[in-house]
């Protein structure tokens, strides 16, 4: 058990996140990491889509661009097929850049940016920087949101050393807070207002690992234990709904708008014809979580 222990602590902290792992200590966590928000309902939930070509070789079926991702489409013998873009093969790197402009965001970069926009905030007190809400558009792995790891070497960052926006949030409230009760409701607090998107589906499932994983380092940090798997579990609730996969162009869910075929016939006096056209039908429009008034509401209708 202390063996099981060692191994489930050390890969918790590799930026190569084992899925096996996630399922093995925290059996239900990767289907809560997997859903879409969007798409499900009371009556039935649906898991965030592949959203690309890239694993049809293993079942044209399975892991078609439309077909969702399910938890035995990559852990027991398929364990390891999702992969950081830094330990993903140079080729494969050159196709995704050239079909999806998939590119990497240097670390000191990011830091940059984040530092332009978190100057503006130097003179908020704890409640009100934690509040703050901050969006990572086409995120990848979210390294805006968190830089575990470099995204050019794949070398694991010190939490001291992260410059992510979540990062960022978690450093303050390490800082200033002493009780684990507020920690807890302050950390929940800036996960709830962080936000991210990105088209991929196995893209998009690395953010949400590295933000559940990111809570886990900080609470061992701080707390110089594991958070339990209650705490887990409400962490990756929130990241579910908080970090969704969406076509940024169009706001809706990728792959879900269709074009069809629409012949009018016409009469004339002679003859009989049609005349072909096609429509085009809007994809299902994504939803995200208003927390303050605790329900779903369209993504664009802030931005409309």
């Amino acid at each position: 058990m202390k063996e099981d222990h060692k191994q489930s602590s050390e890969n918790l902290s590799s930026n190569d996140i084992h899925e096996n792992i996630i399922r093995k200590y925290m059996p239900d966590i990767l289907n809560i990491l997997l859903i879409d928000r969007t798409t499900s309902t009371a009556n039935g939930t649906h898991n965030i889509i592949w959203a690309n070509k890239n694993y049809l070789r293993y079942d044209s079926k399975r892991y078609a661009m439309t077909a969702e991702i399910k938890p035995e489409l990559i852990t027991g013998l398929m364990e390891g097929i999702i992969r950081p873009r830094a330990l993903k093969t140079k080729e494969i790197q050159k196709r995704r850049t050239k079909s999806k402009a998939e590119v990497f965001t240097p670390t000191w970069i990011v830091k940059k940016q984040n530092d332009e926009v978190d100057n503006d905030f130097a003179n908020d007190d704890l409640e009100t920087y934690v509040k703050r809400t901050w969006l990572e558009i086409t995120c990848g792995e979210a390294p805006y949101m968190t830089t575990r790891y470099d995204m050019d070497t794949g070398k694991t960052i010190p939490i001291a050393k992260r410059v992510g926006f979540i990062d960022r949030k978690l450093a303050r409230i390490n800082k200033e807070v002493d009780g684990k009760l507020e920690w807890q409701r302050l950390v929940e607090e800036s996960y709830k207002s962080s936000y991210g998107f990105e088209w991929n589906g196995d893209s998009l499932l690395l953010a949400r690992e590295n933000l559940l994983y990111t809570y886990r380092d900080n609470f061992l940090i701080k707390w110089h234990t594991e958070p339990t798997l209650i705490l887990l579990r409400l962490i990756a609730k929130i990241i579910s709904y908080n970090v969704f996969q969406m076509d940024g162009l169009k706001y809706t869910i990728p792959l879900t708008e269709r074009k069809e075929k629409k012949i009018d016939p016409q009469m004339s006096l002679f003859e009989d014809y049609s005349d072909e056209k096609w429509i085009v039908k809007p994809g299902k429009r994504v939803k995200i979580m208003n927390w303050e008034k605790n329900k779903m509401e369209f993504f664009d209708q802030g931005v409309k």
